[in-house]
């Protein structure tokens, strides 16, 4: 039982850390949850893809998911679905409170006090680093379990994000049909 406790408490850091959204996230939760040994860098890889394909937020979504799988992880007494279930439903709840209370109660002084310098020097601070933390998640998936390990596969993973990111950004061509596409590449080449 003491995993929910530690998942808490993880998660609640997370929350309120987690500024810029589930990839700014990502950093953070790779510390708490992969760090400990609760799940190994590739489920979380994994997990990074599943919650990218599902809807909703990629913090809830991996959150969902490893308050799902880590109790099982860190006591197999604790594998049953229920267990499972549970954490799943604690780690979610608790990742969007402290979002929902800084809403809820920081808000109405965000939104009264917008034009102090104060407040303006806080966030022209977080800016830059919510910045650093995406690009802190990126450096972060591109391991061995994204870009694979043998020199081929890696030169043919650099040149298949280059093309993809190359094409978002300078054609008109939709990310969804990029994505597609990627999928079909690689299918193809791997």
């Amino acid at each position: 039982m003491m995993i929910y406790l530690r998942l808490i408490w993880s998660y609640l850091k997370i929350g309120f850390f987690g500024f810029g959204g589930g990839y700014a996230m990502l950093a953070l939760i790779e510390n708490e949850i992969v760090t400990p040994g609760w799940i190994t860098e590739q489920t979380f890889t994994d997990i990074v893809a599943i919650s990218q394909m599902t809807p909703g937020p990629i913090g809830i979504n991996s959150a969902t998911y490893i308050g799902y799988v880590a109790p099982g992880v860190s006591s197999p007494e604790l594998s049953s679905p229920f267990w499972g279930i549970l954490g799943s439903l604690i780690c979610t709840l608790v990742v969007i409170l402290p979002s929902f209370v800084l809403v809820r109660y920081v808000g109405h002084y965000i939104t009264k006090h917008r034009d102090s310098v104060a407040l303006k020097g806080i966030f022209a601070g977080l800016r830059p680093v919510v910045v650093g933390l995406i690009a802190s998640a990126a450096l972060l998936l591109m391991n061995g379990q994204n870009f694979g390990t043998e020199t081929d596969e890696i030169i043919k993973s650099i040149i298949l994000s280059v093309a993809a990111l190359a094409t978002v950004l300078f054609t008109r061509i939709h990310p969804i049909a990029v994505i597609c596409a990627a999928g079909l590449i690689g299918y193809f080449i791997f």
